[in-house]
């Protein structure tokens, strides 16, 4: 039986790091751009993600929540310099990309799979590490198939761009994009050298994939049990394609089931919750927490992993080791020792994120970094402190031996 969708959307997350000493520039760029909007949050419209995140992790991402309507007013009003430098100062800043109109696209084929990117978000971290998120909704098909043959292809679209008829001919059909090369060439004017974003060891041929579906209730229901259809879950949480084409494996995942209908996937290049409209909620409330709760958890995350790795660099390297430690530190007692949600399947979703991203492993491998320089420049410090009283040793004894000598003359 072919599965059919009741409701679907794809964001894919295209990481990228800015040059930290151009990041104030890389802000007023994205100000100067008349598509970018500075994205405002307000408790009474976002109140799920007030509740849902500590207050720590709100005050991290959302650091407009802490303007009211005057402080809001006078940012608005600020010169574009001054507007720039101050939003650089957030941890987090984040811009709608508006699209005068829906961006479709589709396989140039009668079977094709026609797409709409309906939103757009540049979430900036004042680390310079960032990321651009472009959701999608399939058109004018219920078909999972469809889903994850396009899933499957979108993610490495921008691979292929030199050679459009080697990629199934997609093509953006509408004025903005005219093919999947003017697509990735949007992405590279967002995220701009990819210099930066590779010292990192950042795919930047491949999106990170966050997925929602619904499929119909025929599919999964009391009568049809989960096992029927859970070779087609795998493909799902593994962005495969609905052949057999490519084998998939089935660990390092986590799944979570808190849901007698839905499951929450957290994978190294994939988020994915796999839902059935049995239950009502699968179709009204939970894709709008996927969406926003969840999205940003996830943001998060990849923040934590990439940021932490960046340190780690920079112990590697031996740059700015002070600044650097500074930083580490101020890190660990901001972000890392504390709890991003009191939410109790929030809180299991990060553990697994933590887990599947390898968060402690590069925290503590960080730390040991940072424990060896600190031990390295105390010792430094001491030979340094140590060669500093010999010397005033040495030059006092001279002192001393010269008062004597002109004593005895006397």
């Amino acid at each position: 039986m072919e599965l059919k969708m009741k409701y679907q959307y794809t964001y894919f997350i295209y990481p990228y790091v800015i040059k930290e000493n151009r990041y104030i520039r890389y802000i007023m760029k994205l100000l100067r751009d008349k598509n970018c909007e500075l994205k405002i949050f307000k408790k009474d419209k976002d109140l799920d993600i007030y509740t849902y995140f500590s207050n720590r992790a709100r005050n991290f991402l959302f650091g407009t929540f802490n303007l009211n309507k005057a402080k809001l007013q006078k940012l608005e009003e600020l010169p574009l310099e001054t507007k720039a430098a101050l939003l650089a100062k957030y941890n987090c800043t984040i811009f709608e990309y508006t699209i005068n109109r829906d961006i479709q696209g589709k396989v140039q084929e009668k079977s094709g799979i026609f797409f709409k990117i309906p939103k757009i978000q540049i979430i900036c971290f004042n680390t310079g590490i960032c990321f651009l998120c472009i959701k999608t909704h399939i058109e004018d098909s219920n078909k999972f198939s469809d889903l994850l043959n396009f899933n499957y292809k979108m993610r490495d679209i921008t691979q292929e761009f030199s050679n459009i008829k080697n990629y199934d001919k997609i093509k953006v059909q509408t004025d903005c994009f005219e093919d999947v090369k003017s697509f990735k060439e949007f992405i590279e004017e967002i995220t701009g050298p990819s210099i930066e974003t590779i010292k990192l060891d950042i795919d930047t041929e491949r999106s990170l994939t966050y997925s929602y579906a619904c499929i119909d209730e025929d599919g999964w229901n009391n009568a049809n049990d989960f096992e029927k259809i859970k070779e087609q879950y795998y493909k799902f949480i593994n962005i495969l394609p609905s052949d057999n084409s490519v084998s998939h494996a089935k660990d390092n995942m986590k799944i979570l089931s808190r849901w007698k209908y839905a499951k929450l996937a957290v994978t190294k290049e994939s988020i994915s919750l796999f839902s059935s409209s049995c239950d009502i909620n699968n179709y009204t409330v939970f894709p709008q927490e996927f969406e926003e709760q969840y999205f940003y958890t996830y943001i998060l995350a990849l923040y934590t992993r990439f940021y932490l790795k960046k340190i780690n660099l920079k112990f590697r390297q031996g740059i700015k080791l002070k600044q650097t430690r500074k930083e580490f530190i101020k890190f660990t007692k901001n972000l890392w020792i504390n709890e991003v949600t009191n939410e109790d399947i929030g809180t299991i979703f990060y553990h697994h994120l933590k887990e599947i991203l390898e968060l402690d492993n590069i925290y503590f491998d960080t730390k040991n970094k940072y424990d060896i320089l600190y031990k390295e420049m105390n010792i430094e410090k001491n030979n340094k402190n140590n060669i500093f009283i010999a010397i005033l040793l040495f030059v006092s004894f001279v002192i001393n031996i010269i008062n004597i000598i002109y004593l005895l003359k006397k």
